[in-house]
């Protein structure tokens, strides 16, 4: 049965703006929502499942630079929800303007993927296609990938109901969702410094690389592929555990196994958009060259 939420649990502003996004999705005759499975698209979906019921479809684009792990997730997180799920494929390596990782990856990106979620709306004669882009993520920096979501007239019920991040964990909470709590996780392109070309070879290093991180337990982390030095980001509550010599032994060996020349951990820890274009003016100068020129205290100072 499919979960059903307990406003009485909101905060009376949360609460109306779910109300809000529910009752905007019910005015359409059926939506598919580009479902990642993280707890922003989850939402989505549930207030859809809601909404629509059996008219909402949650769908996933399979791609090179989508986790194994993330799938097999999103597949569970449909069946928690109730809501019929379809998974497409495409992939972003067909496009040499993606491929060459400019400023502008996560334009072309969302461009193909949300393309891909169109053509699967038209299959399943929906008209109305929704991703889970929330009120907070217009002010997070260099996001080039809102762009494609307003050029190609997607729905973002979130937004438009002007739910923030913390919000939308109080409604997955309320709807007992397994996500409520799940760290986001960006693609696996955003592990490519900008500047460097993204490749099959590459990605596949960086999912089997993260793989360990993940079986180790952590929770919050990244491995950024520059070119043959793996850097691996760790959740600073989380930084005491990377430093287990076990750990570290087992990191190196693994990733060293896995073609990279050499593997560092990043004592600044876990920080978004490190290997991107950083600035909310996105004047998309890349900064691979640049990752490790920070001044750094010596003893003599």
């Amino acid at each position: 049965m499919p979960p059903q939420t307990d406003t009485d649990q909101l905060p009376g502003d949360t609460a109306g703006k779910a109300d809000a996004a529910r009752a905007s999705l019910a005015d359409c005759d059926g939506v598919l929502v580009a479902f990642s499975g993280g707890v922003d698209s989850s939402v989505v979906a549930a207030l859809a499942r809601d909404a629509l019921g059996d008219d909402a479809v949650a769908c996933t684009a399979k791609s090179e630079t989508l986790p194994a792990a993330e799938l097999d997730d999103a597949r569970r997180v449909a069946d928690e929800i109730g809501i019929r799920h379809e998974v497409v494929e495409f992939s972003e390596l067909d496009d040499p303007n993606f491929v060459q990782n400019d400023g502008e990856r996560c334009y072309h990106c969302r461009t193909m993927r949300l393309g891909r979620m169109y053509e699967a709306a038209r299959e399943l004669g929906i008209g109305t296609v929704c991703d889970g882009t929330n009120a907070s993520d217009p002010g997070e920096g260099h996001r080039p990938g809102l762009r494609a979501v307003e050029e190609l007239d997607v729905r973002s019920p979130l937004l438009e109901a002007g739910i923030e991040k913390d919000e939308v964990r109080e409604i997955a909470d309320s709807y007992g969702l397994s996500v409520a709590n799940k760290p986001s996780m960006a693609c696996l392109s955003s592990r490519i410094p900008t500047g460097l070309e993204v490749t099959n070879e590459r990605l596949t290093r960086i999912e089997k690389a993260e793989r360990v991180l993940r079986e180790w337990g952590f929770s919050q982390f990244r491995v950024r592929d520059h070119d043959g030095l793996a850097r691996i980001e760790i959740a600073a509550e989380e930084l005491d555990a990377a430093l287990n010599h076990d750990f570290v032994i087992a990191a190196r060996e693994h990733l060293e196994d896995l073609g990279f020349e050499h593997v560092t951990l990043d004592l600044h820890g876990y920080q978004t958009g490190s290997v991107s274009p950083g600035d909310a003016g996105g004047d998309g100068d890349p900064v691979v060259e640049n990752v490790f020129e920070a001044d750094y205290p010596t003893a003599s100072e």
